[in-house]
């Protein structure tokens, strides 16, 4: 039973989480993938068409032509290799030196059709970061689906083949997410480095798998992680667990803060999280923002403050969590 009442985010924060300087687009290009995962915050299956168009491609990519100050293209999914626009965007972004990555669920390779990917990943030299939830396989399938493991760990091995995980100039880095809970037994994910090394121990003893780093996400309360667990009553104990863990100290290095990030139909959110609950990034006016809008401004810089949820306890609680891992 909590014993004070539960304090908001932004309450807690004291102040408006600013914005900063944009170095990094991060592009959810459509929600069609091959799995439906149990954890998945897009709620991206098979069953889901939607994608990029040709017009909002056209301006991403004029988006990426224009502005240096972009270091990083992230592109996202549903499974991003599957959706309209992927090979677009990442020449357009090879083009202008930009640092690619590709976040891949892995079994992607194994559909037809796609089976040049890895090939082509490694070709334009992209970063790919790969989600692979557990190095258990039974923690994997329960997850992401019966055989998902062990495509995945073909695909590792492919991708190793391929000169991945052993140099600096093809990095592949895995992506790990605790269970979802189920219980009032809650849990932030394990000490980053510690449990990279349990990674790299088990995969290189049992499959000779080799990869560059790991990256620890928490579970956020959205998508289907959040239907989960209000089915079974838990939603607020949960977010009462996250506020109880806040770490001021994650707040400098937020993903939020110097990212914008882009849904398919070419609205502009504060991060990939707010994207799927739908509260779009503003300018100082309340305006919602479009790839559009950015162009005819001719300027990336024009949010002042980052919206905020109760949710983003997830991204601040214990070493902190983000696209990139742990924060502290």
């Amino acid at each position: 039973m909590r014993k004070t009442a539960f304090i908001p985010f932004l309450a807690k924060l004291g102040k408006a989480l600013t914005k900063k300087k944009i170095t990094v687009l991060q592009i959810n290009i459509g929600r069609r993938c091959n799995l439906a995962c149990t954890h998945c915050h897009v709620e991206a299956s098979p069953k889901r068409t939607e994608e990029l168009s040709k017009e909002i491609c056209e301006q991403l990519i004029e988006l990426i032509n224009r502005f240096p100050q972009i270091q990083t293209v992230d592109l996202t999914g549903g499974a991003p290799e599957m959706n309209y626009g992927f090979k677009p965007l990442v020449e357009a972004a090879i083009k202008n030196n930009k640092e690619v990555i590709v976040r891949s669920n892995l079994t992607i390779y194994f559909v037809p059709g796609f089976e040049d990917i890895p090939q082509y990943c490694a070709e334009n030299k992209l970063r790919i970061i790969a989600s692979l939830p557990c190095y258990l396989e039974d923690n994997v399938d329960k997850m992401r689906g019966n055989g998902v493991y062990q495509k995945s760990i073909r695909a590792l091995q492919w991708l190793n083949r391929l000169g991945y995980g052993q140099n600096q100039s093809m990095i592949l880095d895995l992506v790990y997410n605790p269970p979802v809970p189920n219980s009032y037994k809650f849990a932030l994910p394990a000490n980053q480095k510690n449990l990279e090394q349990d990674y790299k121990s088990y995969l290189k003893e049992h499959f000779n798998v080799k990869f560059n780093q790991l990256f620890t996400i928490t579970n956020l309360p959205i998508g289907r992680t959040r239907l989960f667990l209000e089915n079974l009553k838990i939603h607020q104990p949960y977010l009462d667990f996250l506020e109880a863990n806040f770490n001021g100290e994650t707040i400098e290095n937020l993903m939020c803060r110097n990212e914008l990030s882009i849904d398919y139909l070419g609205n502009v959110y504060d991060c990939d999280f707010n994207q799927m609950e739908n509260i779009p990034a503003k300018t100082s006016k309340g305006e919602t923002i479009t790839v559009a809008k950015l162009l005819e401004g001719n300027s990336l810089d024009i949010i002042e403050q980052v919206q905020t949820a109760n949710y983003c306890y997830g991204c601040t609680a214990g070493c902190g969590s983000s696209c990139g891992g742990a924060l502290v």
